[in-house]
């Protein structure tokens, strides 16, 4: 995988053991977007979300892992390029309940969100997105969920 900058760590995160802090201390952080973004930029809540509703969020979201940034960036809105930038944390994380309460408990898939910004770091430019089956599938299952009345990002 290529960075066009290196990540720098944050010593911000809260609410976790001392064991999982050094975990996430180490983890190198992303954030999936169809948003053209530069080094040093911050990711802030307030905006309009890029999913469900697009209501005005109150969090932002990240993950340790290059799948779900992938996801992040293949079903955000926006007729941008998609992008997955690494970020750094300027505040508290916490488990994004979205998918650790009801999808995946214990959070494999390491996604977080913040009410504190999220500054770019750098911009990962190698990576590969899911099938054009896998995408369809999701996105399925998205519209099934809207048409259900059941939101996929409970802010």
């Amino acid at each position: 995988m290529t960075f066009t900058l290196p990540t720098m760590k944050t010593n911000t995160i809260e609410n976790k053991s001392m064991e999982s802090v050094d975990d996430l201390y180490s983890q190198r952080f992303y954030h999936g977007t169809k948003a053209d973004l530069k080094l040093g930029d911050l990711i802030e809540p307030g905006f309009q979300s890029n999913y469900g509703q697009r209501k005005k969020a109150s969090y932002v979201y990240l993950t340790a892992t290059l799948d779900a940034a992938t996801w992040g960036a293949e079903l955000a809105v926006g007729e941008g390029r998609e992008r997955i930038y690494s970020v750094e944390p300027t505040g508290p994380i916490e488990d994004d309940p979205n998918l650790t309460d009801k999808k995946f408990p214990g959070n494999p898939t390491k996604s977080y969100r913040t009410r504190s910004p999220l500054r770019v770091t750098g911009e990962v430019t190698d990576w590969q997105g899911h099938s054009t089956e896998q995408l369809k599938a999701m996105k399925d299952n998205l519209e099934r969920l809207k048409e259900l009345g059941i939101e996929a990002i409970e802010d």
